[in-house]
């Protein structure tokens, strides 16, 4: 029978069958991402990231090797469960040569073992645990995203080196490995910045009077700068912290960058400092201007977000690890993608061959006391190159 079937196929496409032949070419990627649930923002900034990577890495073509690339979307509704079997089905039944995603990290470390189950390369953004390239990582998988470590470090780059800091972030692999990323980060750079309290809640979190007391009775009789770091996905407290008025005890607020319609609600910071992965208005390169200037043409006028950048630098990586394997076999593109340098809205990128970590920099801003328009919210204090960002290799390979 599987001779039959086999035959009828060469037959058809000996014949000349637009059909078979159109599905022969095809390079098929899914993209599994949140298109709904909490993080539903940052999953569709993602998306159009994703496909404008493509576009602009195919110069508008959109196909590689001559075979046109198609893209799957699958939506996890930030779930883990759900995003491993999508990523299941994307490997299995609908034969994907490479996917893409998540945006959760939780979801992202339940679709690992799956991406070594079927042998099939995963290219994780934006999910940030550091546990994905770290210790429950495979060799299948890539990120283009930031690790928290990554983050964690850019981050004590900007903070004094007097501060004696709390950290509250979401009781999820996100958070917590935010927060020890923090610590270590602190370390490896030679601060003398003390983490002195971690508080953990859970992601729907709304009140916060009870963890934000204890972190004010945790800083308040300490010397030097207070801070309180904030490491959040979704709905940001940063507002809601302030209003429980920690200046009172000479403590300032840390909320990390975040996105733009977030971003713009913090006026009220002006002065407060932090570390991003993107903002529009800091790159200073060709691939960055096009995106810039396509997504204003594109959307009325808004400018690219965090995520959308990311998405971008996931979409070219994947054009170019194709160019360079002249395939879509897997093991030719571990070999292609293993210390790849390529280039993205943030300037070039480089998968580490340790760990496929994208090595990349990162931006100390100020937010800006004086803002020209809605979007106009951070001002540039210094790039943070990639060689100035150590990052450990954690893996067990």
């Amino acid at each position: 029978m599987n001779r039959f079937v086999g035959w009828m196929v060469a037959g058809a496409l000996a014949t000349g069958s637009s059909v078979a032949f159109a599905q022969a070419k095809e390079i098929k990627i899914a993209h599994i991402y949140g298109k709904t649930g909490a993080l539903e923002a940052y999953g569709k900034q993602t998306q159009t990231g994703l496909m404008m990577g493509l576009e602009y890495a195919t110069g508008g073509k959109m196909e590689v090797l001559g075979r046109k690339l198609v893209v799957i979307e699958k939506d996890d509704q930030i779930k883990p469960d759900i995003a491993k079997s999508a990523l299941a089905t994307a490997f299995g039944d609908d034969k994907v040569d490479i996917a893409v995603g998540p945006t959760s990290s939780a979801s992202a470390l339940a679709m690992l073992p799956v991406a070594e189950e079927y042998k099939k390369i995963l290219l994780v953004e934006p999910a940030v645990a550091d546990a994905i390239t770290g210790d429950k990582w495979n060799r299948y998988v890539f990120r283009t995203g930031r690790s928290s470590t990554q983050d964690a470090v850019a981050a004590a780059v900007a903070t004094p080196q007097n501060a004696q800091i709390a950290m509250l972030a979401q009781d999820y692999a996100f958070g917590r490995d935010g927060v020890k990323a923090v610590k270590e980060a602190l370390a490896a750079i030679g601060s003398k910045a003390t983490v002195v309290h971690e508080e953990y809640v859970p992601q729907a979190t709304t009140d916060f009077t009870a963890p934000a007391q204890r972190m004010f009775d945790a800083l308040k009789d300490k010397s030097g700068t207070k801070i309180i770091g904030i490491i959040w996905a979704g709905a940001h407290p940063l507002a809601k912290i302030a209003d429980l008025k920690p200046e009172r005890y000479g403590i300032a607020l840390a909320p990390g960058g975040n996105i733009l319609p977030v971003m713009k609600g913090w006026k009220q910071f002006a002065g407060i400092e932090g570390a991003v992965y993107y903002y529009y208005g800091f790159p200073k390169n060709k691939v960055n201007d096009w995106l810039v200037t396509e997504h204003k043409k594109r959307f009325a006028g808004a400018v690219p977000d965090f995520f959308t950048a990311g998405g971008m630098a996931a979409g070219i990586a994947i054009v170019e690890a194709i160019k360079k394997a002249g395939s879509t076999d897997t093991e030719k593109l571990i070999a292609a993608m293993e210390g790849l340098s390529f280039d993205s809205p943030k300037g070039t990128m480089t998968f580490r061959k340790e760990d496929h970590q994208a090595m990349q920099p990162m931006y100390h801003f100020r937010i800006k006391k004086a803002q020209a328009d809605e979007w106009d919210l951070l001002e540039l204090v210094r790039e943070i190159p990639a060689k100035e960002i150590p990052l450990p290799v954690r893996n067990k390979r």
